[in-house]
């Protein structure tokens, strides 16, 4: 394998060839291992993404892996992401910003990158610490919950809901498979439970919990004057009829209203901004026509979107493309100031700028499967010639 302190020490971007994505979580696992850090892998779709947190588990259980997914919705849909890839997200954001000794790989795709996202210190006011014996303010919970964008109600049983009975509050975090229970003694938290919520048994007793927001669209005072401004300022007096405007302004949380984050927050960052300047960036050579076509795909849903707004009450009002997400030239920008180093299965002759790894891809079965052969049969054939 080569010299891994070329690439940690490497100011430009360097192709690293015949790296098959069977063998790239190994080497991935590597660089994070000798980073000052951390190491980033921008992959080029989930699948790919989920492959390689998986691999670099097992051959780096050491380490800190984990991903940071893009929302699973179109551009400009009228669907919100899932309430757990929104938690994951904010999970990934949070732990980028912890101080701690563990060396860490962050996985993440295209889409994820191309997406603007809440600025650092946004994400890090944003969780909440439960801690046993402290006192949090009862009766104001409900409340930071409902800006936080958990929905009230009666029992908790699913995702990003929380209720309140008494002196006990029931939250169920997306970032958990249980549901978390607090119960006050006025003001103070006396106990704190994880329970499930099919039942409303406790599962085991925790003393402390951080709970990150179920959305990346925070509905606090703040947020809500600044929305209300901005729509009427892009959109014209008649937008104020809008279910989108009117639920903000109520306080209440409309599905697909995330796709109007940059009018909520102050600013937005991109992903690099949670990063430190000296991690260790690679990025898939896939993923570079990936985000070519993704960014195509955003400017023609915005397109077909435009087309069809009109002024009646309901209209959905899109915003421009580089409110949300990144312009090829802001993404390339980023790629080059990190620098982003290009993993290749291609093999390639050593030079200044090419690492090869000498990796090849597996032997593939399909004409013998094609032909209806045993392809046990030939894998054990082929095993003999290599061996």
């Amino acid at each position: 394998m080569p010299d891994l302190s070329r690439i940690l020490a490497a100011n430009d971007p360097l192709t690293l060839a015949s790296l098959p994505r069977g063998s790239l979580p190994l080497v991935l696992a590597d660089l994070a291992r000798a980073a000052k850090r951390r190491a980033v892998f921008i992959a080029p779709d989930d699948a790919a993404m989920r492959a390689a947190v998986d691999a670099a588990q097992f051959f780096a259980p050491e380490i800190d892996v984990f991903a940071f997914p893009a929302w699973d919705c179109l551009p400009y849909d009228r669907a919100s992401p899932a309430l757990t890839i929104s938690a994951e997200r904010l999970a990934a954001l949070y732990r980028l910003q912890q101080p701690g000794t563990a060396q860490q790989l962050l996985v993440t795709t295209v889409n994820a990158v191309l997406q603007r996202v809440l600025t650092p210190f946004r994400v890090r006011e944003s969780v909440r610490e439960f801690r046993v014996g402290t006192n949090i303010g009862h009766a104001s919970l409900a409340a930071l919950l409902t800006r936080q964008g958990y929905a009230r109600t009666d029992t908790v049983i699913d995702h990003g809901e929380f209720a309140v009975r008494g002196s006990i509050v029931d939250i169920f975090p997306s970032s958990l498979d249980a549901g978390l229970r607090l119960d006050f003694f006025g003001d103070e938290l006396e106990s704190l439970r994880l329970f499930d919520p099919a039942t409303q048994m406790t599962v085991e007793r925790v003393d402390q919990h951080l709970l990150l927001p179920a959305s990346e669209a925070l509905l606090d005072e703040d947020s809500i004057k600044r929305f209300r401004s901005r729509y009427r300022e892009l959109f014209g007096a008649n937008a104020t009829q809008d279910p989108l405007y009117e639920a903000v302004s109520d306080g209440r949380r409309l599905a697909g209203m995330e796709h109007w984050l940059p009018l909520f927050e102050e600013r937005l960052a991109t992903l690099y901004d949670h990063l430190d300047k000296d991690d260790v960036v690679v990025i898939d050579q896939g993923a570079i026509g990936a985000a070519e076509e993704r960014l195509g795909d955003i400017a023609d849903y915005h397109e077909q979107r435009g087309r069809i707004a009109s002024e009646k009450k309901g209209s959905y009002r899109p915003l421009g493309p580089d409110a949300l997400y990144l312009t090829r030239a802001e993404f390339d920008a980023a790629l080059a100031a990190a620098p982003a180093h290009r993993a290749s299965g291609f093999v390639a002759e050593g030079s200044a700028n090419v690492l090869d790894f000498g990796f090849r891809s597996a032997r593939d079965f399909a004409p013998e499967r094609g032909r209806g052969e045993n392809v046990y049969e030939a894998a054990a054939r082929h095993l003999k010639s290599v061996a």
